[in-house]
């Protein structure tokens, strides 16, 4: 895969299903932070309020990540989470299966909170 030039590029450049998934966990993204800013980092799409680093995710050949990066959102949804968690803070899904957009926007919610952001909009 060549680095994406936009997050719009790294959507088109995936297969349907991972594509699916991604456009409906950047969707609830963007409804959860409407001020962040979408942008590639690290070869992947990510948001960021207020210049910090809020959320990423990324598709790889057999799963889809998110990328919370917070021990926040561990400690108050470890035990909502334990099914996706791998590693510290990534959490790994299977495209059929995403993380339910509830959970997202609760991981969005804490992340918003631990930068002293607010929701926006």
């Amino acid at each position: 895969m060549t680095r994406p030039s936009s997050v719009d590029a790294y959507m088109a450049s995936l297969p349907e299903q991972m594509r699916a998934a991604l456009e409906d966990l950047r969707a609830t993204v963007r409804a959860a932070a409407p001020d962040a800013i979408e942008l590639i980092a690290y070869d992947m799409p990510a948001y960021k309020v207020n210049g910090r680093f809020l959320i990423s995710f990324s598709a790889f050949r057999n799963h889809c990540s998110l990328f919370p990066a917070s021990g926040a959102v561990m400690a108050v949804h470890g035990d909502a989470l334990r099914p996706y968690l791998s590693g510290k803070a990534t959490l790994r899904f299977d495209p059929a299966q995403p993380i339910p957009p509830s959970l997202v926007r609760e991981i969005v919610r804490i992340r918003l909170a631990e930068l002293g952001a607010s929701p926006g909009r």
